[in-house]
């Protein structure tokens, strides 16, 4: 289902409009437009659900807001922790289409992980979205709603400040728009008040994102899975690399206007006799040489029916050390909650509201 026919057959949510345009909305209404403020506030700093509880409203206004719009959050249809205390969600929409997000503790950090798409239309071959196939986009009302579900669930209280990744399931550049006036949102000092520091978009490799991306001034710090250094690889593992190649995505990556201090983090999954190669490292090393990167090397996490291996530790510490002597700032990223399948390309549902459509 397209998000404009979503919107036509369900209830407007207020969850993903921002301040400026409730506060359009309200002298639409000929409310005074401080009145999105408030709004704004209870939904997002006090987490209210109930129109009718927003007790600095007027009695009227309250009434024709809970009958014209909704800020109810996905269900909660289940929920799955792991030994290190990351949980996985499963959530469903109001469409019936089902996601699922991430809540990763670790010691006083906090990230959530979060989907914006339902399911994903790049295939790559390491993913376990990519099964499903693209179904539709996520709204951004449906976006700031995990976000609220995961924080109201932990009882997470409203001055803690958190992290946030788009690395869940969907390709955020793939859903620009909605994933854009999402973050806004997580930025506004009204709100969850988050720097723009906390919160990192993953792409696959959108070349054409990537440099919408940058003419905003406003934006999330960039992440980019790389997964390979050879075209060859890169398009059998990554079929957005057939469009996109590998020197595109780098010139990309080197004319993107990085703030001072910020540096692109490249994403490599290491797949067993696939990636993982000592010459795999000395190309990647070329290729990242003179760009603002470091490298977060991510060993492969198993899933059901996918044809690829996870290297063993010595392997894992070789591959990081050639990078190192390289030059290149490099880590082992150890996805957390891999026994629950929440790590990193481990997402996926089982139920699907729509039928699967693939990007065009």
């Amino acid at each position: 289902m397209s998000l404009s026919r979503l919107n036509s057959v369900m209830p407007t949510s207020l969850l993903g409009t921002s301040r400026t345009s409730l506060s359009r909305l309200l002298s639409r209404r000929r409310e005074p437009s401080y009145r999105g403020d408030q709004i704004f506030r209870w939904i997002h700093e006090r987490r209210e659900t109930d129109f009718h509880a927003m007790s600095d409203l007027p009695a009227a206004l309250r009434t024709s807001l809970a009958r014209d719009y909704t800020v109810a959050r996905p269900q909660a249809a289940g929920r799955s922790q792991a030994n290190d205390g990351t949980s996985k969600w499963l959530l469903r929409l109001a469409d019936g289409a089902e996601i699922e997000t991430v809540f990763i503790p670790s010691g006083d950090r906090l990230t959530l992980c979060l989907s914006s798409q339902v399911g994903c239309a790049f295939g790559c071959t390491f993913c376990a979205t990519a099964a499903m196939g693209r179904i539709r986009d996520l709204t951004a009302a449906e976006i700031i709603g995990q976000v609220l579900t995961l924080l109201e669930g932990h009882a997470i209280a409203p001055d803690t400040r958190f992290n946030v990744v788009f690395m869940g399931m969907g390709e955020p550049l793939d859903n620009f728009d909605e994933v854009m006036t999402a973050f806004d949102i997580l930025t506004d000092p009204l709100g969850a008040g988050l720097s723009w520091r906390r919160i990192t978009l993953s792409t696959v490799g959108h070349v054409d994102g990537i440099r919408r991306l940058g003419t905003r001034q406003h934006r999330p710090r960039l992440a980019v899975s790389l997964n390979a250094t050879t075209d060859i690889l890169r398009s059998r593992i990554m079929p957005i690399n057939r469009k996109w190649p590998l020197a595109a995505l780098r010139e990309a990556m080197a004319a993107f206007p990085v703030r001072p201090g910020e540096r692109i983090t490249c994403e490599y999954v290491l797949m067993a006799g696939e990636t993982d190669g000592r010459e795999d490292a000395r190309r990647l090393a070329r290729l990242l040489h003179g760009l603002p990167a470091r490298v977060n090397l991510i060993p492969w996490n198993p899933s059901p029916g996918l044809p690829h291996a996870r290297p063993d530790n010595a392997t894992i510490e070789s591959f990081r050390d050639e990078l190192l002597r390289r030059g290149l700032d490099a880590s082992i990223r150890f996805s957390r909650g891999g026994e629950t399948a929440a790590a990193c390309g481990q997402l996926v549902t089982s139920r699907d509201a729509s039928p699967r459509r693939q990007h065009p």
